[in-house]
């Protein structure tokens, strides 16, 4: 099969990556990356994986599949068009939005399938299938292989707990202009080394700001790695506010504190005043409340920390290509067509 994988932002490497390593373990695929070089000026894996960022190149190369965690798709590519997902925020309004570019939607769990198959029933131009997210596949087979840094990294600083501050980068949803003082709180009263790990699209001024702070910290660590998996996989507890991040924490049954989340439905602690930091890491930590709606989560959300996902997301869109051929394009009204050409720019063939 000849394969995309369509990268947009840097957060999605790491979703994307599990996919390719299940298609080469496999043999016999074709598999060539997309890098939008605007949003990825510096692609990490470029002398590792064949890529391009010239979408004629996409075109010339004919996909047959092509594998996208971002929101659009360029409708003139041959292949069938996999919408896989950036992440699990139920919350966020463009979660939910059917734009037309997806012949078929992936889903990482039963709450997420159960939404989407409805949808389907509505536009009738899309399938569903429950394969689970590609990015727990890397987690299922790194979940001890950051073991030693962790405990290297608290001997060094004379901690007890790893705690990942990890905030959306939306300006209407962050916590960044608040939280300040609540984090230098909880640095100074709890046995804690703090990670500060930042969406790579938060303002400049916010991560220069928070850079800083943690300079004139020994308990705080700011890190620029694109890979906040790791960082997931490697603390304790996470903080954060309205992100995706949280429910890919839960998943792996750890506490998460956020603040001021507008979830309507919150499965951890949730806080209003910052200064409550210090207190909310004892509760969320050690409540049998919050126990129990991780697992909740994680039976609903994404019961599939198996290893499989990519295996399954390989095997689904062969079953779509056996069924329906693959598309040479995708139908859409005027103005998709429109928004796909003005991100994407227009190409010899289509």
């Amino acid at each position: 099969m000849r394969i995309v994988l369509f990268c947009e932002q840097k957060y999605a490497i790491n979703i994307l990556q599990p996919i390719e390593a299940e298609a080469n373990r496999e043999g016999g695929h074709s598999i060539l990356w997309f890098i939008q070089e605007k949003n990825i000026p510096e692609f990490p894996l470029k002398d590792e994986v064949k890529w391009t960022n010239c979408i004629q190149e996409i075109y010339d190369f004919s996909p047959e599949a092509i594998f996208v965690p971002c929101n659009i798709v360029p409708y003139y590519l041959p292949g069938v068009k996999i919408q896989i997902f950036h992440g699990y925020a139920t919350e966020k309004k463009d979660h939910w939005v059917i734009r037309r570019y997806f012949d078929t939607y992936f889903t990482q769990g039963p709450l997420f399938t159960k939404g989407f198959t409805a949808l389907a029933k509505k536009y009738k131009d899309f399938e569903v299938v429950e394969t689970g997210w590609p990015r727990q596949d890397w987690i299922y087979e790194n979940l001890h292989t950051f073991d030693a840094e962790k405990k290297a990294l608290l001997e060094k600083h004379g901690k007890n707990k790893l705690v990942l501050y990890a905030p959306t980068f939306s300006p209407s949803l962050t916590s960044l202009p608040f939280i300040k003082e609540g984090l230098v709180k909880l640095a100074k009263e709890k046995d804690v080394l703090l990670i500060l790990k930042f969406h790579p699209l938060t303002k400049a001024e916010w991560m220069q700001e928070y850079k800083e702070l943690a300079a004139q910290h020994d308990n705080m660590l700011w890190v620029e790695d694109h890979n906040i998996t790791k960082y997931q996989i490697m603390s304790d507890v996470m903080i954060s506010d309205t992100s995706s991040t949280v429910y890919e924490f839960l998943l792996l049954d750890k506490p998460v504190i956020t603040y001021k989340t507008i979830a309507k439905d919150i499965y951890w602690l949730d806080i209003q005043n910052p200064e409550e930091l210090p207190e909310a890491l004892e509760k969320v930590s050690h409540d049998e409340e919050y126990i129990a709606k991780r697992k909740w989560i994680i039976e609903n959300y994404d019961p599939y920390l198996d290893g499989k996902v990519g295996h399954r997301m390989l095997e689904a869109a062969r079953d779509y290509i056996a069924r329906h051929g693959v598309p040479a394009k995708r139908k859409l009204n005027l103005w998709r067509k429109y928004t796909s050409i003005k991100k994407f720019g227009k190409i010899k063939g289509a």
